[in-house]
């Protein structure tokens, strides 16, 4: 279209210039250092054209090896795309070998061969050929030294999926020096060490996690309360717990297992008052079913007034099983077995559960009632199991 406009341009130039020529060709003289030269116009018109064209060809002779290396190259370019193309088609439909090998074969035309190496790398982890796998990374890693961190978040959520999670864990520290605050990369090493239980690593890198990776808050929530957890578990002393407790985020100090962590901690130092004190008025406040079987735990200075607390709470909760259970257990502990039996045994019928079953059993042999206590057992053992269990042995006096 633009040659053709040219030439249509260049005859009616060429028709209109004839024209005025043929009339009057006109005289030119180039005196140059005693040189002269003298011709009509329509000849120096002629040489000026052939001078421009002999510009224009010499110019495309020129540049026509760079045209040609171009338009090669725009056609590898495009076979490459094809190959690959074809390459994450035949991953998809499971052809993960032929797939490999196409696109490693596109990687060698591409202009961005990133790409290729690791989808040829997912194509040998899906086959489960890890040497060759890494190979690939390896390759595109030497190919694309600045995708450092693509390379890498691709190999440890390779190692992942396997569940290599020790390689995982060295490739995901790795990418942290090499990029501090990685938000993925973070996320990746959050749920590992959640994964691996590795508690102190994972309250390390929480703060870090919260402000640079995308995490639920609610997944958050679950991490934050695991490691306090964790910590009030492994405290050796009512100092430690206390200290663990003050360190608890005040937006968890309601969370039900951070609660009974905390509690449990305070009676197995030994400080049973203060549990018991600190579960009246958190009782008073909040009715919660787990609070009120802890203060049927609580090894008190005053058994008989415990039990005189948790009847007082009757009047007012009267079918609470959880009440129920802690009081008849104060009762076992004040051996007052004609109550305990009474409060077992409406909580049986009312919500009957492993734990009421165990406690009535343990009533039931104090009571001298063997057969009913192994009865007790087992109907307990059968709601842990889930499906009927063959009936314990009767012990019979020899």
């Amino acid at each position: 279209m633009k040659i053709g406009l040219i030439i249509v341009l260049a005859l009616l130039a060429s028709a209109f210039a004839a024209h005025f020529l043929l009339a009057d060709p006109g005289y030119v003289v180039i005196n140059f250092r005693g040189y002269f030269i003298e011709m009509s116009v329509y000849v120096l018109a002629l040489l000026t054209a052939a001078l421009f064209a002999s510009i224009w060809l010499i110019h495309k002779i020129v540049i026509a090896p760079r045209r040609i290396g171009e338009a090669a190259g725009r056609y590898r370019s495009v076979r490459s795309g094809q190959k690959m193309t074809r390459g994450m088609i035949e991953v998809a439909e499971g052809n993960f070998t032929r797939g490999e090998r196409m696109l490693a074969r596109a990687a060698s035309t591409s202009d961005s061969p990133l790409f290729n190496y690791l989808q040829a790398a997912r194509a040998a982890h899906l086959q489960g050929r890890n040497e060759r796998r890494d190979d690939w990374l390896k390759l595109a890693y030497q190919e694309v030294p600045e995708a450092a961190n693509a390379v890498l978040l691709t190999q440890a959520e390779f190692q992942l999926d396997q569940g290599q999670h020790e390689q995982a864990l060295a490739t995901l520290r790795r990418l942290d020096d090499n990029s501090k605050n990685h938000g993925h990369a973070l996320a990746l090493m959050g749920r590992l060490y959640f994964h691996l239980e590795d508690w102190v690593s994972l309250q390390e890198i929480l703060p870090r996690v919260k402000k640079h990776a995308q995490i639920k808050p609610e997944t958050l929530a679950i991490w934050t309360s695991r490691i306090h957890r964790e910590q009030l578990q492994d405290a050796i002393d009512g100092d430690a717990i206390l200290l663990a407790w003050k360190n608890v985020p005040k937006s968890h100090k309601s969370d039900m297992p951070l609660l009974e962590a905390y509690y449990q901690g305070l009676m197995r130092a030994g400080l049973h008052e203060k549990v018991e004190k600190e579960l009246v008025a958190a009782l008073k406040s909040d009715w919660c079913g787990p609070l009120v079987q802890l203060f049927g735990q609580v090894q008190g200075a005053d058994a008989s007034k415990q039990l005189t607390t948790a009847e007082g709470w009757l009047t007012s909760h009267a079918e609470d099983p959880d009440l129920l259970l802690t009081a008849a257990r104060l009762c076992l502990k004040n051996e007052l077995w004609g109550k305990a039996r009474g409060y077992l045994e409406t909580l049986i019928s009312l919500k009957p559960s492993p734990e009421a079953y165990q406690e009535y059993g343990v009533l039931l042999n104090q009571m001298d009632e063997a057969d009913a206590a192994a009865d007790a057992y087992r109907d307990g053992l059968r709601m842990i199991a889930g499906n009927n269990l063959k009936a314990l042995p009767h012990i019979i006096d020899q």
